[in-house]
């Protein structure tokens, strides 16, 4: 029940932190969409602006020259020539401006009584004589108002004629660019150029780079005059991309949080799994530990009620029999105990080591002694090199005594069934060093396997072979041991040749 528990929390947190994610990032892609319209709608904002400012500057420019030329308007007279039967009326109006130029107007206007349009009779009323003053003044206007236009029209229709060089202050043009963009609230660098409208260039600003002008912004210039006479006005800024994401500044510390938190959830996914995978194996081991206690510790109870019993006859060979079976069981329930003090050791992560000068030639010895009647039950021998002239180290004899033990127990696990298990002890000394090699000729360990042997709970896979029981403590807890003693362990081996393992440790300063 708890594994379905553990696995339907993971899968709902997995889910909420997976749809947190996918939320934050579309919440993202959405401010970068929108961030980047509004910056194309204040370019083009700028750019339109930039072109209508240009087309007034040119207009006024020209206005200007023209009113130099109205401005000086001299002389206006008026002719008027009445034909001869009085229903005809030829106005003529000539204006003369400062420089010499002379704008001439005609009106014919036919009337049934000239002397009542023109000439003010005695018998005339006085609406008559105003209304006749009124008309004239119109046509004075009217006449007047088609002159300027027809001036101003033929300046400016005469200004596209110019090349588009010529039309445009580039000086101007940048101020008026730079000014548009700040207005718009952009305020970073950028870079404009002016072409023809078939693609030639015209102009290009000072510093002018292509970084970014695939991403470029374009206006029309003088878009009102003929489509050949007309310019592109380009811009483009190489600091985009920046100016778009310094908009997600303000969601960086969320996005860290979300971090932070995604992090601590593997974490503790991991640690969870990893605490349920070692509870199974405790549970295991400790089981597997109950029922081999049971075995040792009942056949020395046995064996001593055999003792006590006065009913059974003590001869010698009982007697040696019984002897043996304690000595064998409880060397038994020795090794199993030091198994449950291998793993208490890696429950507390360190070794309450008690330090002391042990010669290593005598405590291998004793170990290879006690070892012997194992590896000789298995058809074994052990052959030992003990040649280290200086062997007094420093050392916990108990832990130590137990490396030396699980070395020598795992080459008997794992020895071949087709030849004799045979074990080589050896002791020597190298600068400042004192080294122990273990060497069998059991079936060996693959290259991949042979980096992560020393690796709490990891096993060797052993193919077929499926009585080798254990949990993977004894090689980590080996290693822990040499590393606590400040010294290094190694492994050498070839599938189907055999295993060396070589410990190195500092002699006594």
């Amino acid at each position: 029940m708890k594994k379905y528990t553990i696995l339907t929390l993971t899968v709902v947190m997995g889910i909420s932190f997976a749809s947190l994610l996918v939320m934050q990032m579309r919440y993202i892609e959405e401010i970068t969409s929108l961030r980047h319209a509004h910056f194309e709608e204040s370019v083009n904002r700028s750019l339109y602006e930039t072109a209508h400012q240009l087309e007034l500057s040119e207009a006024k420019h020209y206005l200007e020259q023209g009113a130099d030329a109205m401005n000086g308007i001299a002389t206006a007279t008026d002719s008027v020539f009445v034909s001869t039967d009085s229903s005809v009326i030829q106005r003529t109006h000539q204006v003369t401006a400062k420089d010499g130029s002379v704008f001439t107007s005609r009106e014919t206007t036919a009337s049934t009584n000239l002397s009542d349009k023109y000439f003010t009779k005695k018998t005339s009323s006085n609406n008559d004589r105003q209304r006749s003053l009124q008309e004239i003044m119109a046509m004075r206007y009217a006449t007047e108002k088609s002159l300027v236009e027809e001036v101003i029209y033929s300046i400016l229709y005469t200004a596209s004629d110019r090349p588009l060089a010529d039309r445009i202050d580039f000086i101007e043009l940048d101020q008026t660019l730079k000014t548009q963009l700040s207005s718009n609230g952009i305020n970073i660098p950028y870079h404009f150029s002016v072409t023809t409208s078939n693609g030639r260039a015209v102009y290009q600003c000072a510093d002018y780079d292509k970084t970014g002008s695939e991403a470029s912004f374009s206006e029309t210039l003088f878009k009102n005059d003929p489509i050949q006479r007309s310019g592109i006005l380009k811009v483009h800024f190489p600091d985009l991309n920046k100016y778009i994401w310094r908009s997600f500044w303000f969601m960086m510390p969320s996005l860290i949080f979300t971090l932070i938190l995604l992090v601590t959830f593997i974490v503790t996914l991991v640690l969870v799994f990893k605490q349920k995978k070692l509870t199974e194996l405790k549970n295991d081991f400790i089981n597997n530990m109950t029922h081999e206690f049971k075995t040792p510790i009942s056949s020395i109870s046995l064996a001593a009620q055999m003792l006590g019993d006065d009913s059974v006859k003590k001869t010698p060979a009982l007697m040696e029999r019984l002897t043996t079976t304690i000595i064998d069981e409880t060397k038994r329930l020795r090794f199993q105990v030091e198994k449950v003090l291998q793993l208490s050791i890696y429950e507390n992560q360190r070794a309450n080591l008690h330090m002391k000068e042990v010669d290593i030639n005598e405590l291998i010895a004793g170990v290879t002694h006690t070892f012997a009647l194992k590896v000789e039950k298995n058809g074994g021998k052990i052959i030992t090199h003990l040649n280290a002239t200086e062997p007094i180290i420093c050392v916990d004899d108990m832990h130590f005594t137990n490396v030396i033990f699980n070395l020598m127990d795992n080459a008997v696990k794992y020895r071949r069934k087709d030849t004799d298990l045979e074990l080589n002890v050896e002791t020597w000394n190298e600068p400042d060093l004192l080294c122990i090699a273990i060497k069998d000729n059991g079936i060996g360990i693959k290259k991949e396997d042979l980096k992560r042997i020393f690796e709490k709970f990891y096993r060797v896979h052993t193919g077929n072979l499926h009585d080798v029981k254990g949990f993977g403590l004894g090689l980590a807890y080996v290693h822990k041991i040499v590393k606590d003693h400040k010294g290094t362990i190694v492994a050498e081996s070839e599938p189907g040749i055999g295993t060396r393992f070589i410990i190195k440790l500092k002699m006594n300063d």
